[in-house]
Parts: C-alpha cells; sequence; structure tokens
C-alpha cells in the first residue's frame, strides 16, 4: 500500500486545487451541521448530528445539486444548450439535473426506467419533473437489468442525442448521479464536490469544537462516497466513511467507488492507493433492492421524525438510517462516538411510496 505523499495532506494544497474548478453557483452552501440529541439520547452510546445536505436549495435540494454545482459549469464551457441523461422513474438526479438546466436556460431531457415493483405514477420526483418541463422518454426496463454504467444504456442514449442534434441542439451527456467520467464528463466531478464537502465539515466540526469519528451515508452510484473518501484523506484523516448501499451489491458497489476514488486522485495530480479498510460499504441493508420499501425503512422514517423532526426518504436516507440503528445496536461504533449522518434529501419520493410507508407503520402499530 502506498500513502498520500507528505506534501500532498497539506490542508491548503488540495483547498488550492478544488478552487481551480469552476461552478455554477446553484448550490446553497455551507449546509448545515445539527446535533441530533434526541435520537442520540433514544439510541444511547454514541452523538450523533446531521449533514444536512437536502437543504441545498435546488428543487428540494439533495446531494447531487452539489454534483450539478460543478458539472453545470462544465456544461456551459462546452456551450451546450441541452442536458440529457437518464436515471429511474422516481430518480433524484433526473429531477435535480431538470432542475439546474432550468435554472441556467438548458433544455432537460430524462430518460427515465421503468422498473418492476417500483412507483410510476405522476408523483414524487416524477411529478416535479413535469412541472420543471423537461422532455421525458420512459423504456421499459428488462428485468434483472441496470442502468447504471452508460454501456448499459448505449441505443438509447445514441437515439436520443442523434434526435437533439437533428433539433439543431448540442446536447451534454450527463452520466448517471454525476457519478461516472462518461458521456460529455471527462473529469469526476461528482466526487470532487464532496472532497470540497469534506473541507466544509472539517469548518463547522472545528467551528463546533467536535471531533468527527464517522461519517455515514447512502452509497448508490459511487461518487459521493468516492469523495468523502478522497477528502477524509486530504483534510480530516481520523474520520471513517462509511457507506450503506442501497443499490448494489458488495463487489458492484466497492468496484464503483474504488475507480472513482483512484481517477479523482488522477485528477488532483496525487499519488496514491487505499487500504481495503478505507472502503466501508454495508451490503446488509438492501432489503428487496434498490427502492424496494420494507418494514425496517418505515420505521426508520419514524424514528428520526418523531425524535427530531426530520424527513428522511424511503429509498436512500431511510434505509442508510436503518443501518446506522443496527450498527449502533450492535457495538459497532466506540462508545462516546460522534456521528455524522449525511441527509443526501430525496424527500420527494415520500409520497409515490405513501401507501407502503402507512401499511407498514399500521402494521407495527397493531404490533405493539
Amino acid at each position: 500500500m502506498r500513502s498520500v505523499t507528505s506534501h500532498v495532506i497539506s490542508k491548503e494544497s488540495p483547498k488550492n486545487i478544488i478552487k481551480e474548478y469552476p461552478r455554477s453557483g446553484l448550490c446553497h452552501l455551507p449546509t448545515p451541521l445539527e446535533a441530533m440529541p434526541n435520537l442520540s439520547r433514544k439510541l444511547g452510546g454514541v452523538n450523533l448530528f446531521i449533514k444536512r445536505d437536502d437543504q441545498t436549495g435546488l428543487a428540494f435540494g439533495g446531494n447531487k445539486s452539489r454534483k450539478l454545482d460543478f458539472i453545470m459549469a462544465d456544461v456551459l464551457e462546452q456551450k451546450a444548450d441541452s442536458v440529457v441523461t437518464w436515471g429511474g422513474m422516481q430518480s433524484n438526479w433526473c429531477r435535480q439535473t431538470a432542475a439546474a438546466a432550468r435554472k441556467l436556460g438548458l433544455k432537460p431531457v430524462l430518460i427515465l426506467f421503468k422498473r418492476a415493483k417500483l412507483p410510476t405514477e405522476c408523483d414524487g420526483n416524477l411529478l416535479l419533473d413535469s412541472i420543471l418541463g423537461a422532455e421525458i422518454k420512459t423504456i421499459e426496463l428488462e428485468e434483472g437489468k441496470s442502468f447504471m454504467e452508460i454501456h448499459a444504456v448505449e441505443e438509447i442514449l445514441k437515439t436520443v442525442v442523434e434526435e437533439e442534434r437533428r433539433a439543431g441542439n448540442n446536447p451534454y451527456i450527463a452520466p448517471i448521479g454525476g457519478s461516472f467520467q462518461e458521456g460529455s464528463m471527462r473529469k469526476p466531478l461528482g466526487a470532487i464536490c464532496y472532497v470540497d464537502a469534506i473541507s466544509e465539515l472539517v469548518k463547522q466540526a472545528e467551528a463546533e469544537d467536535v471531533r468527527i469519528d464517522y461519517l455515514v451515508h447512502a452509497t448508490g452510484s459511487g461518487s459521493t462516497q468516492a469523495g468523502l473518501i478522497v477528502g477524509a484523506k486530504l483534510f480530516y484523516p481520523q474520520v471513517k466513511i462509511v457507506g450503506i448501499s442501497v443499490c448494489e451489491d458488495l463487489k458492484t458497489i466497492t468496484r464503483f467507488v474504488n475507480t472513482i476514488v483512484h481517477r479523482t486522485f488522477e485528477e488532483f495530480g496525487l499519488n496514491t492507493d487505499l487500504d481495503e479498510a478505507d472502503i466501508c460499504i454495508f451490503e446488509e441493508y438492501l432489503g428487496g433492492g434498490y427502492g424496494i420499501l420494507n418494514h425496517e425503512t418505515a420505521q426508520a422514517l419514524r424514528l428520526v421524525a418523531e425524535t427530531e423532526g426530520i424527513l428522511l426518504d424511503p429509498v436512500y436516507t431511510g434505509k442508510a438510517m436503518v443501518g446506522l440503528v443496527d450498527l449502533i445496536g450492535k457495538g459497532y461504533f466506540k462508545k462516546g462516538a460522534n456521528i455524522v449522518f449525511l441527509h443526501s434529501g430525496g424527500t420527494p419520493a415520500l409520497f409515490p411510496y405513501r401507501e407502503g410507508i402507512m401499511n407498514y407503520l399500521n402494521d407495527g402499530n397493531r404490533h405493539q
């Protein structure tokens, strides 16, 4: 294992590197860092905080807005006038991309994949996509297929891009989640923004005189976790980044994160290699799979709402909270640890999942 060279770990050098990347000014930053005293007392043994990236300000906010702050600057630099991307029917990424495009006077084109057992009605993010006036193309996804990487959607993407060009537009292909260096995005911008987020978090922790021991978050397409890991290496090596997979099996999501981590260090011109322990991901809380609601997630939504008045979502942060609560109960975290939970947004998904959430909550009430 190689470590980051000593001149790299100086705090100022990486901060200056990040400043070189243009931004579009779409985000409300810094997002708040709040204590969760009631939930901490309820669970016992640790001190919980929440980083409110649900308050980034762009069409209900979320972690994707941090990514789009950098990515949309790249869109403008490439002189694109439309943005083509893809995701699920209730994609947070697509909703925030559509909002970012509209904010900057660009046309959003969304390819949305229908998946069995997941909500498809015009509600939640899909409703917001429609209100934003996005051009929406819906595709039935074959059972067992994934659309996480660009090769899986090449044919439909090629068709849509050709349509845009025939219409006289210059489309920018934004990879799903802003994660992979694919399409028109040639730099790992979706990770770089979370390197910057760690720098932001360090300032907040220092201002509150809090030493952060762990940061727990939902991990999906991998760039948020990759950026957090790189940021921790550069700015705050004492914090352990813990990902709760909500999308992929452990092998797949680890591959995603590892690839993006290394590309981010390469982009910065930094020489590093990671220890296996630096990429910490739990796959045990996937439940029935991506977007499949379960009893534990519904109860986690209620737990945080009742103790802190904070709303999580049923796809990402709800499942990540299930993992956090279970890991606390199992003694994974050291006693008295300061743990930050990253609220990555996604609350519009509460509404298309309303029936399932209430069924699980009512069922839980009957068994109390």
